[in-house]
C-alpha cells in the first residue's frame, strides 16, 4: 500500500511534497526521496520482456460496467480470477482455491473496504490495532474517512480494551521485515493478513498462508504499482459480499484495462515459473538476486559505520517454492542509529536522503525505514553517501 512518487529534487525544493517528478539524472546536491516504496528496481526486467506482456484494446471492448454477472465479485476480470489463483498456485505463498477473491483499485482501497466489512454492525466503532513498529499509514488510513464503524487505538502489544477489534498483520512486516503473528487473540476480535511483501524474492516460502482475510497488491509482487490493482482472498462468503458492496458504492468496480494488464503480467510470471526457459530468469528470480545483492552491499557500509547504524538480522529458512535454504531480503531497509541520535533526521541532513522517521511507525526516533525498491541508480548513491557517516 506505498503510494507516492519516490523522486530526487533540487536542493532549493527539498520539501518532500515539491517532489513531484521522477529524475533523468542525480547530482551531488539531489536530496533523494527513499521514504516510499516505488518500485522501480524491476523496471529492467520488464523491459526485456518485450511484447509478450503487450495489451491490445480496441475502442468496442470493455464497455461495460460488469465483467461477470454470476460471479459475487461482478467487477472482477475472469481472467484476472485465474491468474491471481495460478500464481498462489505455482508460488504456493497462500491458498486461494475455493475462496474469493475481490479485487480493488489498489490494496488501499481494499484494505479500507476489509476495515468496512469487519467492522459493520457493531454498536461502538470497532477497535483497529497493528503491533509496532507497523506500518505508518494504517493510523492515517483508519482515521480519514473519520468512519463511526471503526477507529485507529494503536500499538496490539498495548491494547487491553474489551470488546471488539481488528488487528492488521502485515507479513513480513512493513516496516522491519520480520515475521509476524496475531498478538491479540482474545475473543470478538478479527484480523487482517496483510501479505503484500510474502513473495520469493523478499522472503522464504515457508507455508501457505491460509486465514480467514489475507489482503495481496500488484505494486509490491511485480512492481507496477502504477496500475492500481489489489486482492483480497476470503474464506467467508457474507464478509466478501460486503467488500464487494464497498468497491462498488466507492467506485462502481475496477479499472478493467489495468486488470486485463496484471492478468497478462502475472501469466507471463507463471508461465516463466512453470516452463523455464534456457539460461533465463523467472521473475522472482530476478528479484531475489537484486534484493540480495541490494542487502548484501547496504549491509558492507553498514558495518564500516563504526556503530553509528545497525541493521536487522534475519534467519535463513527453507523456502518451499525454490527447494532450496534462502536469505530474507525485505523490501525496506530498518536502520537503527546509536543511542541519542534522529535516525530521519541524521539522513536528511548528513546525506541529503529523505526516509520516514521510527515516530510515525510507532517506536523511536532511533530508527528510520529506508526503501530497497528505488532504481540502480538512486540506490547507488544512497550507499555512496551512506559511507561517508562515520560518527
Amino acid at each position: 500500500m506505498e503510494t507516492g512518487v519516490q523522486t530526487t529534487v533540487p536542493a532549493e525544493k527539498s520539501d518532500v511534497s515539491a517532489a513531484t517528478k521522477t529524475p533523468t539524472t542525480l547530482s551531488s546536491d539531489s536530496i533523494i526521496n527513499f521514504a516510499r516504496g516505488d518500485p522501480m528496481l524491476y523496471e529492467p526486467y520488464w523491459k526485456n520482456k518485450g511484447d509478450r506482456c503487450k495489451m491490445v484494446t480496441l475502442g468496442d471492448e470493455l464497455m461495460s460496467y460488469f465483467s461477470n454477472a454470476l460471479n459475487l465479485c461482478w467487477f472482477l476480470m475472469p481472467e484476472l480470477d485465474c491468474a491471481i489463483r495460478r500464481l498462489h498456485r505455482v508460488v504456493g505463498n497462500a491458498e486461494a482455491d475455493d475462496r474469493f477473491i475481490i479485487v480493488g483499485n489498489g490494496s488501499t482501497q481494499t484494505f479500507h473496504a476489509l476495515l468496512y466489512a469487519l467492522s459493520s454492525g457493531h454498536p461502538e466503532p470497532v477497535s483497529v490495532v497493528a503491533a509496532a513498529p507497523f506500518y505508518s499509514s494504517y493510523p492515517e488510513e483508519t482515521e480519514f474517512l473519520q468512519s463511526r464503524l471503526y477507529k485507529w487505538a494503536g500499538d496490539a502489544n498495548c491494547f487491553d480494551k474489551d470488546g471488539a477489534y481488528i488487528e492488521v498483520v502485515t507479513s513480513p512486516n512493513n516496516p522491519d521485515g520480520s515475521i509476524r503473528h496475531t498478538v491479540v487473540n482474545r475473543e470478538g476480535g478479527k484480523s487482517i493478513h496483510d501479505l503484500a511483501y510474502y513473495w520469493p524474492q523478499y522472503t522464504p516460502i515457508t507455508h501457505k498462508a491460509d486465514h480467514d482475510v489475507m489482503l495481496f497488491t500488484f505494486s509490491k509482487a511485480t512492481g507496477h504499482a502504477g496500475s492500481r490493482i489489489g486482492w483480497a482472498i476470503i474464506k467467508d462468503k457474507a464478509i466478501a459480499a460486503k467488500i464487494v458492496k464497498f468497491v462498488e458504492l466507492s467506485s462502481i468496480g475496477v479499472s478493467k484495462e489495468s486488470q486485463l494488464r496484471a492478468a497478462t503480467i502475472l501469466g507471463v510470471i507463471s508461465e516463466d515459473c512453470q516452463n523455464p526457459r534456457l539460461e533465463e530468469e523467472n521473475f522472482f528470480e530476478y528479484g531475489r538476486r537484486i534484493m540480495s545483492s541490494r542487502w548484501k552491499k547496504l549491509r558492507e557500509v553498514v558495518m564500516k559505520s563504526n556503530g553509528t547504524f545497525v541493521l536487522p538480522e534475519y534467519p535463513r529458512d527453507y523456502c518451499r517454492f525454490t527447494g532450496e535454504y534462502t536469505d530474507s531480503n525485505p523490501a525496506f531497509a530498518w536502520l537503527r542509529c546509536k543511542e541519542g541520535l534522529n535516525c530521519e533526521k541524521l539522513l536528511k541532513d548528513e546525506c541529503r536522503i529523505i526516509t520516514r522517521g521510527g515516530t510515525c511507525f510507532g517506536v523511536e526516533e532511533t530508527y528510520s525505514r529506508v526503501s530497497m525498491l528505488c532504481s540502480d541508480a538512486e540506490f547507488d548513491f544512497m550507499l555512496e553517501r551512506l559511507s561517508t557517516i562515520k560518527n
